[in-house]
Formats: C-alpha cells, structure tokens, sequence
C-alpha cells in the first residue's frame, strides 16, 4: 500500500555520486518513493562503453576472420567481438558446471 505523500521522507542531498551509491546501499527506498507511481523508461540510445585494445592477430586468421564477417555481411571487428562473447559465456557456463558437479 503506498504511503501518503507527507509520510515519505525527503531524499537528502549528496556531496558525491560515491556517497549517494552508499545511502541507497542500505536505505530503504519505499521511505522515500512512491513506487505506485513510478512508470517504465526506455534509454533507446543508450549504448555500453567500450575500451579500444590493440591485438596481434596471425594474417591467416585475420584474413579467415574477414572472410567470415564479408559471407555474413557484418564488420570483421563486430564479428570478433560476438565470437569473443560466445566464448567467454560459454567458459563461465563450463566453470559453473564444474563448480556445481
């Protein structure tokens, strides 16, 4: 049941994004919010930071790498990162099984 307008307490100002992380980290957020009224938000442009790297690759490999990415019509450095991902899931889902046998 949400709470009356003049019960929620007033959200403090904060001298750093650090301190705020540390309030919500323990505060309870109904004391503050009236989640009833709270509606769904989309961020369409959002987009994940990425770090550039430098990475020596043997030509025969870049050269299939590209290949690969020209049959599937997708940037050679995109296909890199999905092939990079799907290994990296993959590694966690193998190490998971094995912490769980």
């Amino acid at each position: 049941m949400p709470k009356p307008k003049s019960a929620l307490k007033k959200v403090p100002k904060f001298r750093s994004e650090a301190a705020e992380a540390e309030f919500w980290a323990t505060a309870d957020s109904t004391e503050y919010i009236d989640w009833s009224k709270a509606r769904a938000v989309a961020f369409p442009n959002l987009r994940l930071s990425s770090t550039p790297i430098s990475l020596r690759l043997p030509d025969a490999l870049l050269m299939d790498l590209k290949r690969l990415a020209n049959e599937q019509d997708v940037p050679y450095q995109s296909l890199m990162k999905v092939y990079l991902a799907d290994r990296v899931s993959e590694e966690r889902r193998r190490r998971y099984r094995a912490g769980k046998d």
